[in-house]
């Protein structure tokens, strides 16, 4: 059995700022953005960005998945700060929306045949949909919901709401979904 050494906490740290440099200029330009802008916004020469990243489809795969573990980690942490389980559940669609927003060329990337790509979707799915889940499972079983949407459901309504976001400024993608959270909640009767 071989055992993947852990990473030293200051290369972590490293790597972290980096994503979050490339994830702060695929948001300005697109995931085309231009390596030393990357570097630029990170601190660091270009060598460094393809010493961890040899390729593009590595850097953004990489950004990708830094960001779905941001929102996988959220969720629990919403729901133990937040005064219920619906106010926790809107907040991390919120953060759920703002991820699929800001996400300029992504979709382009993962219908392309690069085979880096192929594997990203199943795991938005893998790690988002159990979060998302739970939170609605809270929320059900404070009587906050009602109990007759599933993740995958919630999600894709979600993600449809988002279509076009990135592309007409005057569309507010965000409103809409806040209605669909609100119409969630049960009425009183």
């Amino acid at each position: 059995m071989s055992v993947v050494p852990r990473k030293r906490a200051d290369a972590q740290r490293n790597e972290k700022t980096l994503l979050d440099a490339a994830a702060a200029a695929f948001v300005a330009s697109g995931v085309n953005v231009g390596v030393r802008d990357i570097a630029g916004r990170a601190g660091v020469g270009v060598g460094t960005i393809y010493r961890h990243f040899p390729t593009r489809a590595d850097l953004v795969v990489a950004v990708y998945r830094h960001q779905i573990e941001a929102c996988a980690e959220a969720g629990p942490e919403l729901l133990a700060a937040s005064e219920s389980a619906h106010a926790a559940l809107a907040s991390w669609i919120d953060l759920f929306v703002d991820f699929l927003v800001t996400k300029h060329g992504l979709a382009g990337a993962l219908q392309s045949d690069d085979a880096t790509f192929q594997t990203l979707h199943g795991y938005f799915l893998e790690r988002l949909l159990p979060v998302c889940a739970g939170l609605l499972e809270a929320a059900t079983e404070a009587g906050e919901i009602s109990a007759d949407i599933t993740a995958l459901e919630l999600m894709r309504g979600v993600g449809n709401l988002c279509i076009g976001a990135d592309t007409d400024k005057s569309y507010d993608a965000r409103r809409l979904v806040a209605l669909l959270i609100a119409g969630l909640r049960v009425r009183p009767s």
